[in-house]
């Protein structure tokens, strides 16, 4: 065996063997078992299913077997039509929720190994996918989600499609497996048999790209492998692209070579050299990333070991070209997009905020049926945002009054009746369900968030946009280390507390305090928002604050 050959994980190993993601799948699905085999879960990821254990509901040492399935939807764009189905989906194979994600698409819970083929054959009958929603390859491709009054936002939806389609896997697999060989969704022309960009082991982990407009970072550019800005010209026509590379959010909390990273500015590249860039630079991370350590294996760490210069010198090596700068942007801010908004077709669009992305019904507010029927009834487009909320679009002057009628009906609440806090707050599932999960999370932040409602209020800092967001372990799927506020699950009822983000996305924050008790997290951060409100000078925002007095000063607040 060859060096190289020994420093292969595992799962290097069962892709490489796995006939193109093929594996022992097909057998698999006809035997009794409620699950798979180890390495029938991992090649699962790639077809857009986690294999999971609902602990809540264990017995003993038996696990609970079902299956997570995410669909794959660029941008976060859907049809009336396609959401209804897709609430079907729900209501037939999972726990009958929608789970919105922050990469702007969906997660079904709960589905129940006999009931996966099915489950992804209604999805694929909305011409919606699950192939590459999870694996080692290019996820969901995000974009800046609300159809702006400029009209920009649907030229960069159309590179959002354009990507997502050309780096989907290329094996027959998927469809051979789930659709019987049928090809019902695919915008290619044609399903190659062989990998032509990932080869036959994929990536050395996932990868994650991004595309906005200058100034909307609603996407979190910076935590994309590859984040892309178009650079509009004065026709409004998309010319060419700034591009940023290296970011990435997981990491480990007993492993200090991972950490979080905010990627680095690459350059300027004209439109029509877009796709050579951006395969390059996979191909790259395909070559180089590490696949002997999973934990180091994103290309944030590439990039890391090599230095900024070395890896910059290779992308223009393979695509042949010198990168022009890096054009100069306006500052970049957080916009929710909620409330009622004008697109450039004259219509509008609502914006709705939905608590960590759950859509489902409970005894005070049927969101899930609320949802739907004035989606079905107006015949609403829908859009599904990077911070777990919801958009209904193509809503005409006259319809306004009826449809915010017609959602209080269910209990939902417009933004202008919600907090800040909740509004700017977002969780990962988490417990029951997430393999990955040591501690609670969507579960607990709204005790959580409620909690810190009251306090601002207290402190008259109700208005103020803090972004808090929770998860329930530390791979950072929610984002929280550019939150001003971020409870990172560090064991059971405990977090570790990071502080000094912005809402902008454009700064880490740092760890404050560890270990902290569930029941003390808005204890532990009230002094800092009590010295914040305090000595804070004009306009100047929570994370600001706080990095330009040092966070060695914090001990002193809690301390004094």
């Amino acid at each position: 065996m060859s060096d190289t050959e020994k420093k292969k994980s595992k799962l290097e190993k069962i892709k490489e063997n796995s006939h193109f993601l093929r594996g022992d799948i097909a057998e698999e699905l006809q035997n009794d078992n409620p699950y798979f085999s180890k390495s029938g879960l991992q090649l699962l990821k790639f077809h857009g299913t986690y294999q999971q254990d609902d602990r809540d509901a264990r017995k003993g040492k038996d696990r609970h077997y079902m299956f997570m399935i995410r669909i794959r939807l660029p941008g976060g764009k859907m049809t009336s039509d396609q959401y209804v189905a897709l609430d079907d989906v729900a209501n037939h194979f999972s726990w009958g929720t929608l789970r919105l994600t922050t990469r702007q698409t969906i997660q079904f819970h709960g589905i129940l190994k006999g009931d996966l083929k099915k489950t992804i054959q209604n999805i694929n009958k909305t011409l919606i996918t699950t192939l590459g929603a999870c694996g080692d390859i290019v996820r969901n491709v995000m974009c800046n989600p609300a159809p702006d009054a400029e009209g920009k936002q649907t030229k960069i939806q159309e590179y959002a499609d354009f990507l997502s389609g050309l780096l989907l896997p290329e094996t027959h697999a998927y469809h051979e497996l789930w659709l019987d060989g049928e090809k019902i969704y695919s915008n290619r022309e044609e399903i190659n048999s062989e990998e032509s960009l990932y080869g036959d082991s994929y990536l050395p982990r996932k990868f994650k790209i991004g595309i906005t407009a200058p100034g909307d970072n609603s996407i979190d550019l910076y935590t994309q492998d590859i984040g892309l800005v178009a650079i509009f010209d004065e026709q409004n026509e998309i010319k060419g692209f700034n591009v940023i590379v290296g970011g990435g959010m997981g990491m480990n909390h007993k492993k200090k070579n991972t950490f979080p990273r905010l990627g680095d500015h690459l350059g300027y590249i004209s439109k029509d050299k877009l796709v050579q860039l951006v395969t390059n630079i996979i191909e790259i991370q395909r070559d180089h990333g590490d696949r002997g350590n999973r934990k180091h294996a994103r290309m944030k760490y590439l990039i890391h070991d090599w230095g900024f210069d070395r890896f910059k010198e290779e992308v223009e090596k393979r695509v042949g070209f010198k990168l022009d700068p890096f054009i100069p942007l306006p500052k970049f801010e957080l916009d929710l997009y909620l409330g009622w908004n004008m697109q450039a077709d004259g219509n509008w669009y609502l914006g709705l905020s939905i608590e960590n992305g759950r859509i489902k019904d409970d005894d005070q507010l049927k969101l899930k049926s609320g949802l739907r029927e004035t989606i079905k009834k107006y015949d609403l487009n829908v859009r599904l945002t990077p911070n777990q909320n919801l958009l209904l679009t193509d809503i005409s002057e006259s319809q306004k009054d009826e449809i915010e009628q017609e959602l209080r009906k269910y209990g939902i609440q417009l933004p202008g009746e919600l907090s800040n806090a909740l509004k700017f707050s977002m969780a990962c599932p988490a417990l029951p369900t997430c393999g990955l999960a040591i501690a609670e999370s969507e579960r607990v932040m709204p005790d959580v968030i409620r909690e810190l409602e009251k306090v601002l209020r207290e402190l008259g800092l109700e208005n103020e946009k803090l972004t808090v967001r929770m998860t329930g372990c530390p791979n950072g799927c929610a984002r929280p280390y550019v939150a001003d506020i971020g409870f990172v699950g560090r064991s059971l009822n405990q977090y570790s507390v990071f502080i000094g983000g912005d809402p902008a996305g454009t700064r880490l924050n740092k760890r404050y305090k560890d270990r902290v008790q569930l029941e003390n997290l808005v204890s532990t951060v009230r002094p800092l928002l009590e010295q914040y409100k305090e000595e804070r000078q004009a306009d100047e925002a929570f994370s600001d604050y706080w990095n330009r007095v040092g966070l060695e000063s914090i001990e002193e607040v809690v301390t004094n």
